[in-house]
């Protein structure tokens, strides 16, 4: 079996929705000339949040293509369960096929994490990578679960209450992404966001343009600050005044911006 078989499912003017290894992997493609941008949204996000500067670049002569990520928009869930490691795993072979040159491979939230780890794995497939709001590291101010959620899981881990009664309580204690996702998402988001990726950090080589929201609450900039701090490769960090975590959306001119610069050197 092999991922580059793809068939053209859908097309709306600028946009194109292609199916990757036998419809395991959607993607929106947009432009008509080479390849040379692939974007990764985030959790609980869809190709689509690129689609604002996907067809800023595309009005500017430069293709990209937008995946789904698994489980995401389009495209089925994974038939492995796993963090961004596992992600990578499944994209990797599609990315190969996809990279006749060097990619510019940019990535907000958790899909960043999983852009990363592609980068570093694989650093002749990609001649850029761009980060926006990516959980690089662990968060330095972690607590401990309420009380009230430790006691309900001791309870059930015991026998003496039902499987529904600790979900009520998931539900009650738990994150907003962690209360949305069920069955495999929520496999897959524990994993992940027991992920940190220091290693992949120290070991790009890809250069790196760490693009944020300077009003992200959810994934601040001083993450940003710190995930730099650990990056031998050439590296900047650019700052969006007034644009919070759903940089994207909010300034995809900024993300034009980046990728043409890049794409002229």
């Amino acid at each position: 079996m092999t991922f580059a078989k793809r068939r053209v499912w859908f097309t709306n003017l600028s946009t194109v929705l292609r199916a990757y290894d036998e419809g395991r992997l959607f993607a929106e493609a947009y432009g008509d000339a080479a390849l040379r941008v692939l974007w990764l949204h985030g959790w609980r996000r869809s190709a689509a949040d690129f689609a604002p500067a996907a067809r800023l670049l595309a009005s500017a002569g430069v293709s990209s293509l937008a995946l789904d990520l698994p489980g995401f928009g389009a495209s089925p869930l994974p038939e492995v369960r796993g963090g961004a490691q596992v992600y990578a795993d499944a994209l990797m072979n599609v990315v190969k096929d996809l990279a006749h040159e060097p990619l510019v491979i940019v990535g907000h939230s958790f899909g960043g994490r999983v852009a990363l780890t592609l980068a570093a794995r694989e650093p002749d497939l990609f001649r850029h990578l761009i980060l926006t709001g990516t959980p690089l590291l662990r968060a330095t101010n972690a607590v401990a679960s309420p009380r009230g959620y430790r006691l309900v899981r001791w309870a059930r881990s015991m026998g003496l209450i039902s499987e529904a009664r600790l979900e009520r309580a998931r539900q009650r204690y738990g994150s907003d992404d962690y209360r949305h996702a069920q069955g495999p998402l929520r496999e897959i988001l524990i994993a992940s966001v027991n992920e940190s990726y220091e290693s992949q950090l120290r070991a790009l080589r890809t250069p790196l343009t760490l693009l944020w929201g300077e009003r992200d609450t959810v994934t601040p900039v001083s993450v940003a600050e710190r995930a730099s701090a650990l990056v031998s490769a050439p590296w900047s960090l650019r700052r969006l005044d007034g644009v919070g975590h759903l940089a994207p959306l909010e300034a995809p001119e900024a993300f034009r911006d980046a990728v043409l610069e890049v794409v002229a050197s």
